[in-house]
């Protein structure tokens, strides 16, 4: 192994690939050795643009230039200017901008809270569900449903009802006659979870119930959202508006970055001192924000991601879909996960050694999140890579 791909002095808190990137060039990859990789993972979800994007960099590379970094106590221009966009996009009123995806899950966890604060709620209590990701701070942990990335960070914090996916029923049960309940958040695909997403009758049910409750209606379209789907928020498939929306990964195409969109309900909740940030809504940051999405729209990047993703979803249906052990190939646009019927941790490797980049979540669910630049033909080359080597791996 060579020494690039080994990093002794950092805290041993990944299960890294003994690979190094290096430089990227479109949907393609290298590493210090030279090798090439298909890159379908594209930083899980981040680099939308792909790599080197010939119209992104110069601008970054201009904004490095001018100013990277000034603190809240100013205006900074192209806040107003992302904020805007992101507003259009959403139909909703305003924006907080952090710097992850944890960040803006945070901040609408204390949105929420502070809602019910001031609707007289002492003891503020919001519906969470099995199998979600939200981060790792104490507070996202706690409202994430996974056991692994709980475990060892007790006592986690109180305040969450967990409630299984896709029953309106359940979650009508589960807060009856409960006064101090404020908001219902949980992601339109789950990501982490293994690529499960809500259903639109489930996803307009819950918007119901939330106006007829006064309760926030908060999706996390932190990695399902920006396009990946094919349309700017996977929400939008159901016809329906949030009250709270948090962004981050796609939305810089690598620039760390994140957004809290607010509707009508949640949008006056923050008041001066109540939340803030040093690095969220940085001039380096807004800037890849705004060359982002400007891209996406000048490059029908949001219509490819829908009809490439379609295409690859067909070929791994015809290549791999019929096989005993496929249990499912589900999720929209660029972002699928192929259910397996045993562990398949061990394709993170192959793949690699084969020039793919993916990624196994929920320990037997293949993820495929490639750039939104990803052609018909580069889909292809996925599968023909992808499709042998599940193959073998249900064979063993």
């Amino acid at each position: 192994m060579a020494h690039t791909a080994a990093s002794p002095h950092t805290m041993n808190t990944y299960g890294r690939l003994p690979i190094a990137l290096e430089r990227g060039d479109g949907v393609y990859v290298w590493d210090t050795e030279g090798k090439r990789y298909l890159d379908a993972l594209a930083g899980i979800a981040v680099n939308t643009l792909g790599h080197n994007h010939p119209k992104l960099v110069p601008a970054l590379q201009e904004q490095v230039s001018k100013i990277i970094h000034s603190c809240n106590y100013y205006h900074v221009p192209n806040q107003e200017k992302l904020a805007a966009k992101l507003v259009e996009l959403s139909g909703m009123t305003n924006v907080f901008f952090g710097s992850t995806g944890l960040e803006a899950n945070e901040a609408a966890i204390k949105l929420a809270r502070k809602f019910g604060h001031d609707k007289g709620i002492e003891r503020p209590e919001i519906v969470v569900y099995e199998k979600a990701f939200h981060g790792r701070s104490i507070a996202t942990l706690s409202a994430t449903g996974n056991d692994k990335v709980q475990k060892g960070f007790g006592p986690l914090v109180e305040g969450f009802i967990r409630v299984p996916l896709n029953d309106i029923d359940a979650l009508k049960a589960a807060t009856q006659d409960n006064p101090n309940v404020v908001a219902v958040f949980f992601e339109t695909i789950q990501g982490e979870g293994g690529i499960n997403p809500m259903r639109i009758d489930y996803l307009q049910k819950v918007r119901e119930l939330c106006d007829m409750k006064d309760w926030l209606l908060m999706i996390d379209e932190v990695q399902c959202g920006m396009g990946r789907t094919g349309k700017w928020f996977a929400h939008q498939w159901a016809g329906i508006v949030p009250d709270v929306m948090p962004l981050a990964k796609g939305l810089g195409s690598g620039v760390p970055i994140a957004a809290v969109v607010a509707g009508p309900r949640a949008a006056n909740v923050f008041q001066p001192g109540n939340h803030g940030t040093t690095f969220g809504g940085n001039p380096l940051a807004m800037r890849a924000g705004v060359e982002t999405i400007r891209i996406m729209e000048e490059d029908g990047l949001v219509d490819n991601a829908s009809r490439v993703g379609a295409h690859l979803k067909g070929a791994l249906a015809r290549e791999i879909g019929g096989l005993q052990g496929v249990v499912e190939i589900r999720g929209q646009g660029l972002m699928l996960g192929v259910e397996l019927s045993r562990n398949c941790n061990v394709l993170t490797q192959r793949a690699a050694d084969a020039g793919l980049l993916i990624s196994v979540t929920a320990d037997n669910v293949i993820r495929l999140l490639p750039p939104l630049i990803m052609t018909e033909a580069q889909a292809d080359e996925v599968v023909a890579i992808l499709a042998p080597l599940v193959k073998n791996l249900l064979a063993e």
